[in-house]
């Protein structure tokens, strides 16, 4: 299906419900359904196109990158910590969520568009004994066997830097890690329990934050952001 009604489209894309009938949807890929699909955002978010026929124009003209990628599908669903650039204007932005989970863009510099912050979401080993390791994004490379599942890692984007490791951050007691969903969006501590539920419930984590108050949420929603300070100031983000 290439639309979807705007009256159940996810709250979460803010659109105006009721200024046309149809949205375009979110094309299978690196996130989920209720990933806002790129050519919307370029025209109800960023405001560079007035219709679709403009932010497909703007998309097939290979103007827009995303994660590295030149990307001309209108459908291609983007989430939190992409990175999106606009090389002929020099503009560069990272996805980020609200308070209330409402994706927004913050605006970022050429030289902290060419990393990217992603989530390990296992590993495997290949033919020659190779580790392989893939992110919950829905890329995979060829990596060593120091991380785990649900480590954070930063990552290059560009040319021959392209996938190469530039910090590991461990999920672990004691790591910092950021909330990106439920009720404590967007709010950071420090990890201080993990509790592993024995069941196909959701495992549970607890977070303190620099007030001493107690964060927990499931385990899903955590990305952990360093050890001692955040490395989301690499791209201006104060969390």
């Amino acid at each position: 299906m290439t639309r979807t009604k705007r009256m159940a489209a996810p709250t979460e894309w803010q659109l105006a419900k009721k200024e046309k009938k149809y949205v375009v949807s979110t094309a299978a890929g690196p996130h989920n359904g209720a990933a806002l699909p790129i050519g919307v955002w370029l025209r109800d978010h960023m405001h560079l196109a007035e219709n679709t026929k403009e932010a497909k124009k703007i998309l097939h003209d290979r103007q827009v990158v995303l994660n590295g990628h030149i990307v001309t599908d209108e459908h291609i669903g983007i989430d939190v910590f992409d990175i999106i650039s606009f090389p002929k204007i020099n503009k560069h932005y990272m996805i980020l969520v609200d308070a209330k989970g409402r994706q927004v863009e913050h605006e970022i510099t050429e030289e902290a568009a060419k990393v990217r912050l992603v989530k390990v979401a296992n590993k495997t080993t290949i033919r020659g004994g190779k580790t392989q390791i893939n992110l919950t994004c829905g890329a995979n490379f060829i990596g060593d066997n120091s991380c785990k599942g649900k480590d954070t890692l930063i990552i290059g984007l560009t040319g021959e830097e392209r996938f190469a490791v530039k910090e590991h951050f461990p999920y672990a007691v004691g790591s910092l890690a950021i909330i990106i969903g439920g009720q404590h969006t967007m709010k950071v501590g420090k990890i201080t329990k993990i509790y592993v539920q024995a069941s196909s419930l959701p495992n549970r984590v607890i977070l303190e934050d620099a007030a001493g108050n107690q964060l927990e949420t499931i385990e899903d929603y955590i990305y952990v952001i360093g050890t001692e300070e955040s490395y989301l100031k690499t791209w201006g983000v104060e969390a």
